[in-house]
């Protein structure tokens, strides 16, 4: 069962952001492979999160909402990450559920 399924069968339809943390990015690429929707590299070689109107989003801890079409994806692009500096947290209370600071 997909993150996506999980998250629909159990009504958990809350909203998630995700950001970066640059200092701990490798500039893999990995996220813009999986979410490019969501992720791409900058001129610097490192990733960011972009807008709903695909604007680059470079000021530190810049968040972006997760679509729930794209959900999946950005929680792979947080496991697959090799700076271990992809972030995914609810809206309401801040808590990372997907990335390295996830319980």
């Amino acid at each position: 069962m997909t993150v996506q399924d999980e998250a629909l069968s159990t009504g958990a339809e809350e909203a998630l952001e995700v950001w970066i943390d640059q200092d701990l990015c490798t500039g893999d690429g990995i996220c813009a492979q999986y979410a490019p929707e969501v992720f791409e590299l900058d001129i610097d070689g490192l990733a960011y999160v972009k807008s709903a109107d695909d604007e680059l989003l470079q000021d530190t801890g810049a968040t972006t909402p997760v679509p729930l079409t794209l959900l999946q994806d950005v929680v792979d692009s947080a496991k697959e990450c090799p700076g271990d500096c992809i972030h995914v947290r609810r809206v309401t209370d801040k808590v990372e559920v997907y990335g390295p600071d996830a319980e």
